[in-house]
């Protein structure tokens, strides 16, 4: 699907198509509509640039008891190999 914002809303919003992105796309994150994956691309950036961009806003990253438990579960594998 493809979303065509007019131009004048660029101007008027005074915002370059990156960041009206960007802006969408941490939006999108902060209300838990997209993965830190998914709102990195749609940011068209990284996720350590998206990351950086949250902090920058003091925005925490979604970090649930599930993916630390394999977090460490990782670490715990690779200490062992």
């Amino acid at each position: 699907m493809n979303v065509v914002i007019p131009e004048e809303i660029l101007l008027s919003a005074r915002m370059s198509e990156k960041e009206l992105k960007q802006e969408i796309a941490v939006m999108l994150f902060e209300k838990d509509k997209l993965t830190l994956g998914q709102a990195a691309r749609l940011a068209c950036t990284n996720r350590l640039l998206f990351q950086h961009l949250l902090a920058s806003r003091a925005i925490p990253v979604h970090y649930d008891v599930a993916q630390f438990e394999h977090d460490l579960s990782t670490i715990h594998k690779l200490e062992t190999a």
